[in-house]
């Protein structure tokens, strides 16, 4: 097994056996409910949510045929088709690679597809639950794929694997590249793509290898500055992911450190950041049942829920509610505090 290969796609899947107030210093918040909000979907992953609280969900699919699709769920935890057909696939090593994360943008949707490497653009103003859905290759694409690998890193992977993004400074996309290592920046005005920022490798505290990917896995913007949380490859040390902070020069430096296999990062209501915790690595598998959602701010890690099966995404709705997509399981929870 090597690090090389070890990036968010693969790494998700290849376990399969295993009010308007504002946060007060120190005041951790207690769920006062935690929930499942939908269920019977095909590995969903990426999550958004629209102005009238509907969720927004990807389904990477089941890796036998291209059944890959994006979801809409309504207030009620209803779900509708909305694009079916892009493609999924499977790893020799049984990881299903397909669909990835979702941002809304004056309704427009930006999808992310590891496996073609694409960018899926769809206009969802006038989509209504029940309507026929869209096909995947009837979509507007960007090839941001080839960019990435075309372009030469100073500890390049040769590999891509497009897995989330934001929308930061002139409305201008954000995509954080799995398996590059990189933040890569699309112009709204021109499209042009460049490489904004490049998350350096970490030492590694075991033996080999010497240093392992750092693999980011989400970004946020604060309307100062980017933060990036990161997996970390193979073998995962414990602890050793940290969340960057990202400049709007492309500068890179640790925000905060002290935590374990980033899934996904979000703003709470004062725009510090949450954090989900995918699971603890024993060795040769994720414990089961042994996510967590942290809150990452002001220095200080702490904990506000744990016993969460394999957390992949969260995404944050209105003031005090935070969904949370568990792929093995193929539930969204809703979490409300």
């Amino acid at each position: 097994m090597t690090n090389k290969f070890m990036y968010p796609s693969f790494l998700l899947f290849i376990i399969l056996a295993s009010s308007g107030c504002t946060r007060k210093e120190d005041d951790v918040p207690a769920p006062i409910s935690v929930s499942v909000y939908a269920s019977g979907l095909t590995a969903p992953l990426g999550l958004e949510a629209d102005a009238q609280g509907q969720l927004w969900v990807t389904e990477a699919g089941d890796g036998k045929t291209n059944n890959g699709q994006l979801s809409l769920i309504t207030t009620q935890g209803k779900a509708f088709p909305v694009v079916t057909g892009f493609t999924s696939e499977v790893s020799p090593e049984g990881g299903v690679f397909g669909l990835n994360h979702i941002v809304l943008q004056n309704g427009i949707l930006w999808m992310l597809h590891g496996v073609e490497g694409r960018l899926y653009k769809l206009d969802i103003s006038s989509f209504k639950p029940g309507d026929k859905p869209l096909k995947a290759q009837d979509l507007e694409f960007e090839d941001i794929g080839s960019f990435v690998k075309a372009h030469v890193f100073e500890h390049d992977t040769d590999a891509s694997d497009l897995f989330n993004l934001t929308i930061g400074p002139d409305g201008d996309l954000f995509i954080v590249d799995a398996a590059a290592n990189a933040v890569i920046r699309r112009k709204t005005s021109t499209k042009e793509l460049s490489i904004f920022a490049v998350i350096p490798p970490i030492a590694n505290p075991g033996a080999e290898p010497a240093q392992i990917e750092p693999v980011p896995t989400g970004i946020v913007f604060d309307g100062q500055k980017f933060l990036v949380c990161s997996f970390s490859g193979y073998p995962f040390p414990a602890k050793k992911a940290p969340v960057y902070q990202v400049d709007l020069n492309g500068q890179v430096s640790v925000y905060q450190t002290g935590f374990s296999s980033l899934a996904d990062i979000e703003l709470d209501i004062d725009k510090k950041p949450v954090v989900v915790e995918y699971g603890s690595w024993l060795k040769d598998t994720f414990a089961e049942k042994s996510g967590t959602i942290v809150s990452a701010a002001d220095g200080k890690n702490t904990t506000w829920i744990s016993g969460l099966n394999f957390p992949n995404s969260i995404k944050k709705s209105g003031v005090n509610t935070y969904y949370i997509a568990q792929t093995f399981d193929g539930i969204i929870q809703k979490v409300s505090f």
